[in-house]
């Protein structure tokens, strides 16, 4: 059978007809849960907020470390349908693409990102840099010179729409002019709204119920060659959005972050309540950024092998080729705190920084999500650019995001409903043999009742033969003594000889001895 929301279709379980199969869950064609699944029904939100740089100039001549103010959120709720829907391998695996679009919420938002500005780092310049790096001194300072007549600097003064949107780059359209394949417009989410992560392909737990929802192939691989050990290139756990039915507080789940371009694991946090709904909340432990001193699993992630950052941070510039990009979790939570105490303005905390999921341990639905995390990009001093000669090696955040999901109002009402059902069912024999046992009781007390009536009655029989006894004593009739003397002859004709006087009792008629 399958359980749903109402109309949302925010599906509880699917599970097929016999109840010893209840953890059995699949994505079954035609199905509420399928249609759940390919269209959710709880509104995503990302809020993105900034980093403002308020002292530039003193920064690049080594004067002060920099100092940044956080600007935002700017609010967007995004609508991310499976599309391409395909069933392979007699419906044990399925296909589809995750398109996601965004939609600005003004009253969601502290300001306009049309007209809100920021300071940020240039990263178009940061990766033109980047890829010069290993060009010789002269090459390295003839681009600079020119780069430097055309007004391009290290931090550029953009509004946020643009910083997130996209901009046609003066840089990058030289560049594009000379290498066509060069995209002249950038953006931290250009080209990202309405298109896909990839091609994925899961499997429906037809065959497992354990594996529902985990990631078969990503871009047609099972397992991806950028990471420098094979532990580190698997593609582990499901996309986030699905996870198997009866969820223990001692597993892990693992999740593949495409943006990261790798697996994380989250670990039990705490017994939660969303709504009246029940949840364990996951986590993100303080090893899945750690370096490998720390947790040896992790030396995969450093590319080239033994070229390791700091604890809290991890380099994806292999998977996004241009900038030096580095991933963190908000204002360096989880850091070391010397990437926290380089800027100023990092005020790190567990509250607004933490990536978590609350789920619902029974059926294996996230119930609130919050995905956090941060974009950085290294700046260093890279010899023939003069503008960098005071920069010391420097984690620089650019903005981050808040990705939250929470089950709304109407559908917890359901889920509380449905979760009450599911534990009747599960329960049915324990609540079986307590009715068994309520009606044993019952019935004794009904046996013992009705042998406590039948001693009464037995009472009443004998009390009422008692009172009859006593009247028939009442009415007893006594013979007098003879007046006669015993040698009188009527007597001795009437009667036989007696020793003494004779007194009878008898009823009121005589009776014959």
């Amino acid at each position: 059978m399958v359980l749903y929301v109402g109309d949302k279709f925010l599906f509880l379980l699917a599970v097929r007809p016999r109840l010893h199969n209840f953890t059995e869950i699949t994505l079954a064609e035609n199905s509420r849960v399928l249609e759940g699944w390919i269209s959710p029904p709880p509104p995503v939100y990302m809020q993105y907020f900034f980093f403002n740089v308020t002292n530039p100039d003193e920064f690049l001549a080594g004067k002060e470390k920099p100092k940044v103010t956080q600007i935002g959120p700017y609010t967007y709720r995004e609508y991310r349908p499976r599309e391409n829907v395909t069933f392979l391998e007699n419906g044990t695996k399925i296909f589809a693409t995750n398109p996601k679009s965004f939609v600005f919420l003004r009253n969601m938002s502290s300001g306009d990102p049309e007209v809100d500005r920021v300071i940020t780092v240039n990263i178009p310049f940061i990766a033109v840099m980047n890829e010069l790096n290993s060009y010789s001194f002269f090459l390295r300072s003839a681009v600079s010179m020119w780069m430097g007549s055309m007004g391009i600097e290290v931090f550029m003064n953009r509004t946020v729409h643009e910083v997130l949107w996209g901009f046609k780059d003066p840089l990058l359209s030289k560049l594009h002019a000379l290498r066509p394949e060069v995209d002249e417009h950038f953006g931290l989410m250009y080209n990202k709204n309405g298109t896909h992560e990839g091609e994925f392909v899961f499997h429906t737990g037809e065959k497992n119920y354990m594996d529902y929802g985990k990631i078969d192939t990503w871009n047609g691989i099972s397992q991806m060659n950028w990471w420098s050990s094979n532990q580190s290139n698997m593609i582990n756990g499901t996309d986030g959005s699905v996870f198997h039915t009866f969820l223990s507080r001692k597993e892990l789940l693992y999740i593949f972050a495409a943006d990261l371009c790798r697996s994380i694991h989250l670990g039990y946090v705490a017994d939660k309540e969303v709504k009246g709904i029940p949840a364990f909340r996951f986590a993100p432990p303080s090893d899945v950024l750690a370096p490998p001193d720390v947790n040896p699993s992790n030396a995969g992630f450093c590319v080239p092998a033994g070229d390791c950052l700091g604890k809290g941070v991890l380099k994806v510039s292999v998977c996004r080729q241009g900038a030096p990009i580095v991933v963190s979790f908000p204002h360096f939570y989880q850091a070391d705190e010397k990437y926290i105490n380089a800027i100023d303005g990092m005020n790190p905390n567990e509250e607004e920084h933490e990536t978590y999921l609350d789920i619902n341990p029974t059926t294996g639905v996230p119930i609130r999500a919050c995905k956090r995390a941060q974009l950085n990009v290294i700046l260093k001093r890279v010899s023939g650019f003069p503008k960098t000669k005071f920069l010391n090696e420097t984690i620089f955040p650019i903005m981050y995001v808040n990705e939250t999901a929470t089950i709304d109002d109407d559908s917890a009402a359901q889920m509380r409903t449905l979760l009450l059902i599911v534990t009747i069912v599960s329960n049915f024999p324990v609540i079986i043999v307590a009715l068994g046992a309520i009606l044993l009781v019952v019935l004794i007390f009904l046996v013992c009742r009705n042998r406590q009536r039948k001693n009464e009655v037995k009472r009443i029989d004998f009390t009422e033969a008692f009172h009859s006894f006593a009247t028939a004593k009442d009415e007893t009739a006594y013979t007098q003594v003879s007046n006669q003397a015993e040698d009188s002859p009527e007597n001795r004709t009437n009667q036989p000889s007696r020793n003494g006087s004779y007194i009878a009792m008898s009823p009121v008629e005589a009776q014959k001895c």
